[in-house]
């Protein structure tokens, strides 16, 4: 069975060669800067995040395992979405603003329904939510993680989870409402 274009990479990767290397950043900085992105809303702090990102991964690519298509870019994701939680964290304040039981309920009759708008909208949106909601979001979405396990993550209360996600469905209905409504007056 031939080797595929990834585990060639892999092997190069591994013997530390810096042409590999480029051509990794290359192929995947795109990808990992706006994984990165869903979770850290300012630019410097994406930079900062990827290129830590980036010197994880030489460090410890001797860890990884070739498991089949898709198992480097889903390894370097990995490491991209720790990386993400691990700035959030050392910010300090992640903690308030995720337990905020203060705040009052959004009420949640609808799901989001993210139909005919545009992916960078979407992603503008999901970025203006609050620190809190919009990682529990991120991590419940597109992560696939289970709200005990983002409760683990994150060094909160497994109810604070579900409620932090229910919060953002809430708060992405709002504003999916106002951005089909304004697009709707704009061909009135």
């Amino acid at each position: 069975m031939e080797e595929s274009k990834e585990q060639i990479l892999v092997k190069h990767l591994l013997k530390k060669e810096e042409a590999a290397w480029k051509e990794l950043f290359g192929a995947y900085s795109g990808n990992l800067a706006y994984v990165c992105s869903r979770y850290v809303a300012e630019k410097e702090d994406v930079h900062d995040i990827l290129q830590n990102s980036f010197i994880k991964m030489f460090r410890s690519i001797e860890s990884f395992e070739y498991r089949g298509s898709g198992s480097l870019k889903a390894w370097m994701t990995r490491i991209t979405v720790n990386e993400s939680l691990k700035h959030i964290k050392q910010k300090g304040d992640f903690k308030s603003a995720v337990e905020v039981d203060d705040l009052p309920d959004i009420p949640n009759e609808d799901e989001p329904d993210f139909e005919e708008i545009p992916r960078d909208d979407i992603m503008m949106m999901i970025r203006s939510l609050p620190e809190g909601y919009r990682t529990v979001f991120n991590l419940y979405v597109f992560e696939k993680k289970s709200h005990k396990e983002i409760a683990g993550l994150l060094g909160i209360a497994e109810n604070s989870s579900a409620s932090q996600f229910h919060r953002a469905k809430g708060l992405l209905v709002q504003k999916i409402k106002e951005f089909k409504m304004s697009k709707k007056a704009q061909y009135e």
